[in-house]
């Protein structure tokens, strides 16, 4: 029997809310934090554009099990429409396919925007990892394919307008999972009979996360960086300490979920996959999901049915 292969990385956990810069594509920037962090595992929820800015959250060892509870979670983007050309790509990055002299009025513009809110449909891009019959659609577009994407449900809860001239207007949105602001810039420029694609694109929030939770790359660098006398005493440990500290717990991806305080004793149990009797006067009695957490870490994810937690997904650490 072959032995098994010793796992790479340290064994850190916890979320990163990475600002991730124009010009760095989003699997680019998990292989750049894992590098920093020397971590065993590393994903991201909620794939980031090269083109565009902003909240990346980075999921590290343990946390990586709660990715799916962030990528479900509500999204904000800060966005600029240039009007009067429609690319391929829907952005910069495309060639010209359309242009268009009409310029949009502010006041055509709020006109449309209630079209846009609430639960819509949406073709995504030509340029998207949408898969049509096992391939991305990027890689067909890519080969000069036009490929039918079918529209789909998405929730837009808000579009606001937040400025406008010069040709170009500034939008804020709060979206669910599955939009493409790409293609918002694209249909609202087709209804305005301008055309329009995306110039900057920043996203500004990932629900749980929010603003004050962004690490830049300049701060873990620095973070990052080896002080003269650690160098000299080799003490790797000072350096990691630094960057663990820029991270979040993995259980504040899950604050929104019913919590559940449990002692030492009960955390062991549920680690072994047992179900356990909930206590206490503030205890939920059902719940869908909810937490376990034990010293302020989380321990498991699991349902209450009349007063018992069944844990679903336990973490080691």
């Amino acid at each position: 029997m072959g032995r098994r292969g010793k796992k790479k990385g340290r064994p850190v956990s916890g979320w990163l809310v990475f600002d991730k810069p124009v010009g760095m594509g989003s699997t680019e920037a998990v292989a750049k934090i894992k590098w920093l962090f020397q971590a065993e595992k590393a994903g991201h929820a909620g794939t980031l554009d090269p083109l565009a800015s902003g909240m990346l959250p980075i999921a590290l060892g343990e946390a990586t099990k709660t990715v799916p509870y962030v990528m479900d979670g509500a999204k904000v983007y800060r966005f600029t429409v240039a009007w009067g050309e429609e690319r391929s790509t829907d952005d910069l990055e495309g060639p010209v396919t359309k242009t268009s002299e009409i310029r949009p009025s502010e006041e055509q513009i709020r006109a449309l925007l209630p079209k846009y809110t609430g639960v819509i449909m949406q073709t995504p891009p030509q340029f998207s990892a949408i898969k049509i019959a096992g391939e991305r659609a990027y890689d067909l577009a890519r080969e000069g394919e036009v490929v039918e994407i079918p529209a789909r449900e998405i929730e837009i809860g808000r579009l606001d307008l937040i400025s406008s001239s010069d040709g170009r207007s500034v939008f804020e949105v709060e979206c669910g999972k599955g939009t493409y602001v790409r293609s918002l810039a694209r249909d609202m420029g087709r209804d305005l009979g301008c055309f329009g694609h995306i110039a900057e694109l920043r996203r500004t929030e990932v629900e749980p996360f929010t603003a004050d939770d962004l690490v830049t790359l300049e701060m873990l660098e620095e973070a990052a960086r080896p002080t003269a006398d650690t160098v000299e005493e080799g003490d790797w440990a000072v350096r990691y300490e630094a960057l663990d500290a820029c991270l979040l717990d993995t259980g504040a991806a899950l604050e929104y979920l019913p919590q559940v305080t449990i002692t030492d004793d009960v955390a062991a149990r549920i680690r072994l996959g047992n179900p356990v009797i909930i206590r206490g006067r503030d205890a939920p009695v059902e719940a869908d999901e909810a937490c376990a957490t034990a010293r302020g870490r989380l321990v498991a994810i699991g349902a209450i049915e009349a007063g018992m937690f069944k844990p679903k997904r336990v973490f080691t650490v």
